[in-house]
């Protein structure tokens, strides 16, 4: 079978599958470029209000594919780099669904979602410095923000994988599951996400996201003010606190229908 990134939509959920298992998914130059299209149709897709990343079988992602660092190592970081970007700015809930190998670019990957659940046999490793890479700025603020400089450090400077349990320590992972209950546990809560309001969910995604990665609106000046006038106007323009207030009184599951403006 060809390396491919299958999708499906279903209960407002999509899911992307890397799918590549003859290289433990391990994400080809062709792949890089298919996902940001592809997340831009998710992103546009109304039926669609979170999306789960994972991969074929028993393995996450192994990274980038060898072969493509061989011929264009500097093209293959760049089409990671849009990719992860594409992803970190999804205007939905992202969740990344860990089983087995979660390696170099697949880490990059993960990291790069909202969340991350695994499965309490998963090895999470960061691998730049086993072949001489230098990280992207960008990829490497976003790891610091999720585990802080010290751990960051390690895994950038050592490439030594870390099992599932420290990956939770950590705060590269939010929840470990039990061997078997990793897709139940993906399937509840994404439904759950799914149920929410969108609208405080973006804007939410957009404030953190931004503090995170120490942007222009992690403070309180102009650009910072800007943002919140503009959430403050599709909340009020969007109906769904009127939904939210009339559903919690009348004890009945809201029906909110903000959307992304395209």
């Amino acid at each position: 079978m060809e390396p491919q990134l299958r999708h499906a939509v279903a209960d407002g959920v999509a899911t992307v599958v890397i799918d590549h298992p003859a290289k433990r998914n391990a994400m080809t130059s062709d792949m890089w470029r298919a996902l940001p299209p592809l997340l831009g149709a998710l992103a546009a897709d109304p039926a669609v209000r979170a999306l789960v990343l994972t991969g074929a079988g028993d393995t996450f992602c192994a990274g980038a594919d060898i072969s493509s660092l061989r011929t264009e190592p500097g093209r293959a970081q760049e089409l990671a780099g849009r990719a992860e970007e594409a992803l970190a700015v999804f205007p939905k809930p992202t969740l990344a669904a860990v089983r087995g190998y979660c390696v170099g670019g697949g880490c990059q990957l993960a990291a790069a979602c909202d969340l991350r659940f695994a499965d309490e046999d998963a090895t999470f490793a960061i691998t730049p410095a086993k072949l001489g890479i230098v990280y992207a700025a960008s990829t490497t603020r976003r790891l610091v923000a999720l585990v802080g400089p010290a751990t960051a450090k390690y895994l950038l400077f050592s490439g030594e994988p870390i099992d599932a349990a420290r990956a939770l320590r950590g705060g590269l992972v939010d929840e470990v599951l039990a061997a078997g209950e990793l897709d139940a546990r993906v399937k509840e809560f994404t439904r759950v996400l799914a149920s929410r309001s969108l609208l405080t969910q973006a804007a939410a995604k957009e404030f953190a996201s931004d503090v995170a990665t120490g942007g222009a609106g992690s403070g309180t000046g102009d650009f910072g003010a800007a943002r919140e006038a503009y959430w403050a106007g599709q909340m009020r323009d969007s109906g769904d606190t009127a939904e939210g207030v009339a559903a919690f009184l009348e004890r009945r599951q809201p029906r909110f229908t903000w959307t992304p403006p395209r």
